[in-house]
């Protein structure tokens, strides 16, 4: 498993600095947040001028260029993340379902824009991936094998998050063993409680809240998974440095004391 984290946490700072103090924390790789109102990281009107110097960060800082996070579906704006993913040798593009829970209708639209997309994504020879989201279509176990039954393409798999599904009321260790055949792409990070967001930034550091992460990254390891694991913090954009960097190093700690426990390391 390659451990990374989303430059979103950094989302308030440059892109160099997201790069400079993941790498001192020790991190094998880096997602790109291509989230507006997140983060000025990867905007995607400019991807060809930001190309060559993201290039050029990988390789000073040592830190391998792991995923694409882009959450609309609007097709114009996935393909210029797919096009961005091609220049930068990225396999992975990360969005989100939208749409409502317990609609079904909202559902089966969500399905079929993912199953749109997942055309382009084939086009361009990227992999997107989904992840279930509280409040959205789709949000738990049941509604992810719902789209995992409907999209079969190799291009198309499921980023899984299990702070998300924890929210919705599940186990995510559980969840994990029944969708894990499928798994592309693991966003990761903690929280306390199941309401509806996920706390507050530090809160989000991996062993600071309730979710089993020792368990999620055995069920992991069990199955051979040996893709990204990217810590997605989101809300610390007007935090200080140091506050940035104690939780990127904190739960890259966390995250490696994990896979060193359960023989992956």
């Amino acid at each position: 498993m390659q451990l990374g984290a989303n430059s979103v946490l950094f989302g308030g700072y440059d892109m160099e600095t997201a790069f400079k103090y993941l790498a001192m924390a020790g991190y094998d790789g880096i997602e790109l947040s291509a989230i507006d109102g997140m983060s000025e990281h990867l905007v995607l009107d400019r991807w060809r001028e930001l190309a060559p110097p993201i290039k050029a960060l990988s390789q000073t800082y040592g830190l391998k260029l792991l995923a694409i996070e882009q959450p609309s579906h609007i097709t114009a704006v996935m393909e210029k993340a797919f096009q961005a993913a091609v220049e930068l040798g990225i396999p992975v593009i990360n969005c989100g379902p939208g749409g409502q829970s317990d609609d079904e209708e909202s559902l089966q639209n969500s399905i079929e824009a993912l199953g749109h997309l997942t055309t382009l994504a084939e086009k361009y020879g990227v992999t997107l991936c989904v992840k279930a989201h509280v409040g959205a279509s789709i949000y738990n176990t049941s509604t992810t094998l719902r789209v995992m039954e409907a999209i079969s393409s190799p291009h198309f798999g499921i980023d899984m998050d299990p702070s998300h599904v924890y929210r919705a009321g599940e186990n995510p260790v559980d969840a994990l063993k029944a969708v894990v055949s499928r798994v592309k792409h693991i966003h990761i990070r903690d929280c306390k409680g199941r309401q509806p967001g996920p706390g507050k930034p530090e809160d989000q550091a991996n062993g600071r809240g309730d979710i089993d992460l020792l368990g999620y990254m055995r069920v992991l390891h069990e199955h051979g998974y040996s893709g990204p694991v990217n810590l997605e913090v989101i809300g610390a954009k007007a935090y200080s440095i140091e506050q940035c960097c104690v939780i990127a190093a904190e739960s890259r700690g966390h995250m490696q004391a994990c896979l060193q426990a359960v023989g992956a390391r």
